[in-house]
């Protein structure tokens, strides 16, 4: 024996162990690495695929958004909300939604008429935020401010909003719609 291992309390099935832990790490990495690259819905990123650009729902004729939609004789008390007096962004140019413990993270940008928007926020379109036929629509919304009627270049007038929706409002959502003035950006599932 060229090396006496007997008082040392050192056996051979040691380094057999660590070569089947290298082994198993190896492959779990190989594994990781080869499911991310792969465009299946195990994939955690292609969950929502890429963007597309799409005109702007029709608007209903007796929806008229002046009325309030609560009435009765206690609505006042009840309906304490404070009313958001956002406008639509002129132009939906990106829509991302990313994967976060516990739900998603919507992410609009968008192109403002004017310059000087401010308070931009994904507001829902649909009531209390449920899901109609499988799509989740929002309205990318800011506020004007009145003294500025500036028009510059697009990146001057670029808006970004997010909102965080759990994974019990995204059960049976099979796609996000985030609507402008003039088009809607769409991302499947």
């Amino acid at each position: 024996m060229l090396f006496n291992t007997a008082g040392t309390g050192y056996t051979g099935n040691k380094l057999m162990t660590a070569g089947i832990m290298r082994t198993s790490v190896t492959a779990l990495l190989v594994s990781t690495l080869v499911l991310t690259g792969c465009s299946t819905n195990l994939n955690p990123l292609n969950w929502f695929g890429r963007s597309s650009s799409e005109a702007p729902a029709p608007v209903a004729e007796n929806d008229n958004p002046l009325i309030p939609q609560r009435t009765g004789l206690f609505a006042r008390q009840r309906n304490a909300e404070v009313v958001y007096p956002g406008s639509p962004v002129e132009t939906i140019s990106d829509l991302i939604v990313e994967r976060v413990p516990g739900g998603a993270i919507i992410r609009a940008t968008g192109i403002a008429s004017v310059q000087g928007v401010y308070d931009v926020r994904l507001t829902p379109a649909n009531e209390d935020e449920k899901a109609e036929d499988g799509v989740l629509s929002y309205r990318l919304e800011g506020i004007r401010r009145n003294d500025v009627a500036r028009t510059g270049g697009p990146a001057t007038r670029e808006v970004t909003a997010a909102r965080k929706v759990t994974d019990q409002t995204l059960s049976g959502v099979r796609s996000i719609r985030v609507e402008g003035v003039t088009n809607a950006q769409v991302t499947r599932r």
